[in-house]
């Protein structure tokens, strides 16, 4: 069974980082594009990034780039976000996601989430 678990997250500063890591099983990692979503409250689901299933290509919202940076360890099964110079407005319940190919498509399985606050 596939599992997706998020981790990192919690109360940060403004202009602090902090790395999210999702920790898959269940399937062949390698093999599967994956990204990151955010739901923040009062507003729909957005995709943060996504990443090709080889690191080879990613996408960003246009709101986090330069700031933030999706990336993947094949060996280890883990997927990352890198959240630099955090704002007020990035706070939002972080959720990793597995794809159905290579590339990104179809997202098929979610992990719980991970929830970052960005106060003063």
């Amino acid at each position: 069974q596939v599992h997706l678990v998020e981790s990192g997250g919690g109360l940060a500063q403004p202009g602090e980082s902090r790395r999210l890591s999702c920790a898959t099983s269940g399937f062949t990692f390698s093999r599967h594009s994956m990204g990151w979503a955010r739901q923040i409250p009062g507003k729909p689901l957005e995709w943060v990034a996504t990443i090709y299933a080889d690191g080879s290509n990613a996408k960003y919202l246009d709101s986090v780039k330069g700031r933030f940076t999706i990336s993947r360890d094949n060996a280890k099964n883990t997927l990352y976000l890198q959240m630099n110079n955090l704002k007020e407005e990035d706070t939002a319940l972080y959720y990793c996601a597995k794809g159905e190919y290579t590339v990104p498509g179809e997202y098929t399985h979610w992990g719980q989430g991970a929830q970052v606050t960005v106060s003063s």
